[in-house]
């Protein structure tokens, strides 16, 4: 299995194409701005792309949903609790001066426990709610793919609607804090990190 990583557009979004190796099955994570340059190289890697996986449905991780979910003809994998938000796409655009068009429904319902075959390879899904109502993590193999649960050094903005500071705290606490310190956190922005770098360093995480 493979996690290929791309920073994408404006907002320094990360977009994530999970492979695995052994079948050629991939998955496409938070499409973002620009995500659709990434489908000649996907074509070229010879993948057949099987889900459309949302961490989340803030507009900045899901504005490439329609393109993909058209071109490849893949369903759509988000946790019911941020439908709303998903539908919203367009006015969440307008808010930050972007014209989107809608992201098409979802087909799969992610939950706490939920796994993903993907080939030979599992995708566990955890759910990690407080950035938004519905944000979930993505378990691949040593590597969890957060959104924007958590940060190097930060966690997610809680200043948003849905949003709850008390919420994602018990949540990284809960269901990040108790993986292996080795584990690889893939954040929506930024640098990549570790569980045991954030649990020493994080000054958010301090009192957890």
């Amino acid at each position: 299995m493979a996690i290929k990583q791309y920073r994408l557009g404006p907002m320094g979004n990360n977009t994530y194409v999970i492979v695995d190796d052994a079948t050629g099955e991939a998955a496409l994570v938070d499409p973002s701005f620009d995500s659709e340059e990434l489908w000649p190289e996907i074509e070229q890697l010879g993948v057949n792309l099987r889900y459309l996986l949302n961490t989340h449905a803030h507009f900045d991780h899901i504005i490439g949903n329609a393109f993909y979910a058209e071109k490849a003809g893949v369903p759509i994998a988000l946790h019911r609790d941020d439908l709303p938000l998903l539908r919203a796409l367009p006015e969440q655009g307008r808010m930050f001066g972007f014209d989107v068009v809608p992201s098409p429904e979802p087909t799969i319902w992610l939950e706490e426990g939920k796994s993903l075959t993907l080939g030979e390879t599992q995708i566990g899904v955890l759910h990690t709610p407080g950035h938004s109502p519905g944000s979930v993590t993505f378990l691949a193999g040593d590597s969890a793919i957060v959104g924007d649960c958590l940060f190097a050094g930060s966690i997610g903005r809680t200043d948003l609607p849905g949003a709850s500071l008390q919420t994602l705290l018990h949540a990284i606490q809960t269901r990040l804090l108790t993986l292996p310190d080795s584990t690889l956190i893939l954040p929506g922005h930024e640098e990549n990190t570790t569980i045991g770098r954030e649990r020493r360093t994080n000054p958010f995480l301090r009192n957890l």
